[in-house]
């Protein structure tokens, strides 16, 4: 009797890591960069909106923008000065750290200074930004909302109630206070009160020419030293 073709014995150790050959081409588009550009930046990001970054990308299509995955950058620009793919980009790596991304531009440092300098724009704080100020909502008829969302409302911790068909706060309410941090409710209140309090700004951390190799520390202080990240990581076979 013939072997059945279905009777095929497949061997794990042979099936690619899930994920590997997106790293293995970010690690690629990132050293393809550094060859290409001139300047390379480090830049952090508060109160990170997608539709912001998304008009910064569309100012900046002469440049290239890389946000996240911050280990596998490390890999490809190298954590060390022995495995660095070009001189002096260890230093940079120091500031992959937390919500970072880099940018890849030929634009000298004075114009991406200026920039980012002046890009910042308001928007609604999430639940867990902190305060910016002391917010109190006065006692009296709230006519901005149809009666349909006293329910919602009052479920948000508000005082309020229908009187005449209007919907009314009964007392004044202290929303939050500064410095605090916000939990949902407060900030769905704020948000339907049309209340912004979060800043979207970058902030340029360090750059590094790749005609001189030359870094540049453009933060107010060092980057905190990080500890070894190579054990136990998914990315260690990477390199």
């Amino acid at each position: 009797m013939p072997k059945s073709k279905r009777d095929k014995k497949i061997s794990l150790t042979k099936t690619a890591k899930k994920g590997l050959e997106s790293k293995q081409k970010l690690i690629e588009e990132l050293r393809k960069c550094v060859d290409t550009y001139r300047n390379l930046f480090i830049f952090s990001v508060a109160n990170m909106r997608n539709n912001k970054v998304k008009d910064i990308r569309t100012a900046w299509k002469h440049s290239r923008f890389f946000f996240g995955k911050n280990k596998v950058m490390i890999v490809a620009l190298g954590k060390r000065d022995t495995d660095e793919y070009k001189d002096n980009l260890h230093r940079v790596c120091k500031y992959l750290r937390g919500e970072v991304g880099v940018l890849f531009t030929n634009k000298t440092k004075d114009e991406v200074q200026e920039y980012f300098s002046h890009f910042k724009e308001m928007d609604y704080a999430r639940a867990g930004n902190q305060a910016q100020m002391d917010i109190t909502l006065n006692e009296g008829p709230l006519e901005q909302f149809p009666h349909s969302m006293e329910p919602q409302l009052r479920q948000l911790g508000l005082p309020t109630a229908l009187k005449k068909g209007v919907v009314t706060l009964l007392n004044d309410h202290n929303v939050c206070k500064e410095g605090e941090v916000l939990t949902p409710e407060q900030a769905r209140i704020l948000k339907l009160f049309a209340i912004e309090m979060a800043e979207f700004k970058v902030q340029i951390k360090c750059m590094w020419n790749s005609e001189t190799s030359a870094f540049e520390n453009l933060a107010d202080v060092e980057p905190a030293a990080a500890e070894d990240e190579d054990d136990n990581d998914d990315d260690d076979d990477l390199e």
